[in-house]
């Protein structure tokens, strides 16, 4: 087995047609590129040795430019509900996570888009770990080829904002949906975004995906302290661009509400939810909150929870409660890299 350069470019990341180019500049025949792909995307091999349908010479050529470029997971946690949360790292070191979230025949898994955030919301784990830098499409990509584990649904959920890193999101969603990558419907792919409206054109336009908006309250003075992003990017702007979007392909947009003790979780807020999605087809996932080392904020009762969905629903807005996943393994993004963080500083010591 070769061992990966640093130096080298990655097919994980590639499109068809960067593939394409790649093996013309060489001199190599181009049809080759689907292959490749299938083997990388499909497959998910870590060494050239592992094809037995391309020439060896081909391979060879190949083999002093460019590598597979998917990295295993260098840490787990196992959660008794069945979660699994994996830690990588990128080959300039670079910790980010991913989740594997099993439900009965939902196998969802949710991936990291940037190793830390710059956004800076109060109540975020991943904030507090600082910013190191953007991920690839094709560090996005490895994470779900890379975890062993068979999945339906695909969440960019995890560490960082995918707004933030816009060109590398939405070439990840192109390479997990079209046909010579992952081929995943575009329905079970899910882009999650406080709500750079920027970022959401661009999602809109550029791809079929699903979106989500993160919220935490409906009122933009509230939203403001705890997402700083608000100021800049007020949610109505990314509200308006969804409400306004020609739905004919019956994307789903959905808004994440974070649900908190006595900071958003009032007949006032849930007032408010309802006078702003009446009528758009918007649906809302009332989440519980996870909180973190040093955080005096606890997740709203399950009963104020299902308060909040049962009028949303006779209120004619879809609203569905998530289940609390993985509180064993501290299954919010970013605490597995505190966690290893805090462990290297004691070494250090």
């Amino acid at each position: 087995m070769v061992e990966e350069r640093a130096d080298l470019r990655t097919i994980s990341g590639m499109t068809e047609a960067d593939a394409e180019t790649l093996l013309r500049g060489l001199g190599l025949d181009e049809r080759y590129a689907r292959r490749l792909l299938y083997w990388v995307y499909r497959r998910g091999i870590k060494s050239f040795d592992e094809i037995n349908d391309i020439p060896g010479r081909v391979l060879r050529e190949l083999q002093g430019h460019i590598v597979p470029g998917l990295s295993s997971p260098i840490g787990s946690e196992v959660s008794s509900d069945g979660s699994v949360k994996y830690l990588f790292t990128t080959k300039n070191g670079m910790a980010h996570e991913t989740v594997f979230l099993p439900d009965g025949r939902r196998r969802t898994v949710c991936v990291s888009v940037q190793s830390g955030c710059r956004m800076g919301c109060r109540f975020c784990a991943t904030g507090k770990n600082g910013w190191n830098g953007n991920l690839t499409a094709g560090e996005i990509i490895s994470q779900m080829i890379s975890i062993p584990h068979e999945i339906t649904h695909i969440v960019m959920m995890g560490m960082g904002e995918p707004g933030d890193n816009i060109d590398e999101v939405i070439k990840a969603c192109h390479i997990l949906t079209a046909e010579w990558g992952l081929a995943a419907g575009r329905s079970r792919v899910t882009v999650s975004t406080v709500g750079v409206a920027p970022s959401v054109r661009r999602l809109l336009d550029e791809t079929e995906c699903n979106i989500t908006l993160s919220l935490h309250s409906p009122f933009p003075e509230e939203r403001r302290i705890v997402i700083p992003a608000e100021a800049r990017w007020p949610f109505t702007t990314t509200l308006d661009l969804l409400k306004q979007y020609d739905n004919r392909i019956r994307r789903r947009f959905t808004i994440a509400y974070v649900m908190i003790e006595g900071r958003n979780d009032s007949q006032r807020h849930l007032e408010e939810l309802k006078r702003l999605l009446a009528g758009t087809g918007i649906r809302v996932n009332l989440l519980p909150y996870h909180p973190f080392d040093g955080d005096d904020a606890r997740s709203s009762d399950m009963s104020v929870m299902m308060r909040f969905k049962h009028e949303l629903v006779i209120s004619g807005i879809g609203a569905s409660v998530r289940k609390s996943r993985g509180t064993d393994i501290a299954a919010a993004c970013g605490m597995l890299v505190a966690k290893r963080r805090r462990g290297m500083e004691r070494v250090d010591e």
